[in-house]
């Protein structure tokens, strides 16, 4: 099994439609996929119509009260389920913070999955927090959605210097510029200079599109109700990517 978290430091970067997608695609290539709705803004979970409640909130699934199995749902494609999100997921850190070996629980509550799921899929907030630390000790990889804007390569350095400096598990990083528009000089210049700076920049890079925007309208990833979109193909690019970078075998071979 293997554990992919769409992260950054700075929201509204395209996290969710990039967790979202790349679950959806996964899935349709026969890999048993688990999509976890960090975010107590729950919008992955309202993309896949399932409601954002868990019973006993965050604290009985961080406390073991109540089993994560007993969480999840199933969505309407086949081979993806949710652990949907609560609003009370705004207080993991504090929960978080109340147990034994705190940095490691997510990881701990997601190791019996194994025999059930092939991938994990975080779709996690925006914060540097507690809760950012378990992300860090349970993923193998790290999916970061880059706006090809100052600031957001700002956060992008920030976030590399805070795994550097890391005192546990380190997870691959594969940034990708997302929400591109080439009609932006700053875009452009972005993404010509970048990719020679760093190495962990991968060649796939999602457009600002509104197809991509409606999916909040339809709810439901583009990749299944756009297929030959090219939203949808540059998804499948990154997914490519993705699956390769986190050295996933093929469905077959895990299963």
């Amino acid at each position: 099994m293997k554990v992919i978290a769409t992260y950054n430091i700075k929201g509204g970067v395209g996290k969710t439609a990039t967790a979202v997608n790349i679950a959806c695609l996964a899935a349709s290539e026969g890999y048993r996929v688990l999509l976890w709705d960090l975010d107590p803004q729950a919008a992955a979970t309202f993309l896949f119509r399932v409601r954002p409640k868990v019973k006993g909130g965050g604290k009985a699934l961080i406390a073991g009260k109540r089993p994560v199995d007993d969480a999840i749902k199933a969505t309407d494609f086949d081979n993806l389920d949710l652990l949907p999100a609560d609003f009370t997921y705004r207080h993991l850190d504090l929960h978080l913070d109340s147990e034994r070996k705190s940095g490691t629980r997510l990881r701990n509550l997601i190791t019996p999955l194994r025999r059930q799921y092939d991938l994990i899929v975080l779709d996690c907030p925006p914060s540097i927090s507690l809760l950012s630390e378990n992300v860090l000790q349970a993923a193998d990889l790290l999916l970061v959605p880059l706006i090809p804007t100052t600031l957001s390569v700002r956060t992008l350095d920030q976030l590399t210097g805070f795994i550097a400096g890391f005192d546990g598990r380190r997870p691959q990083i594969l940034a990708f510029f997302s929400m591109l528009d080439r009609r932006k000089r700053l875009h452009t210049e972005t993404v010509e200079q970048l990719p020679a700076e760093r190495k962990d920049l991968a060649a796939a890079w999602i457009p600002a599109l509104s197809v991509i925007e409606r999916m909040s309208v339809q709810r439901a990833p583009v990749t299944a109700t756009a297929p030959r979109s090219q939203a949808a193909r540059h998804y499948r690019e990154l997914w490519a990517e993705t699956r390769k970078r986190a050295n996933l075998p093929p469905p077959a071979a895990v299963g």
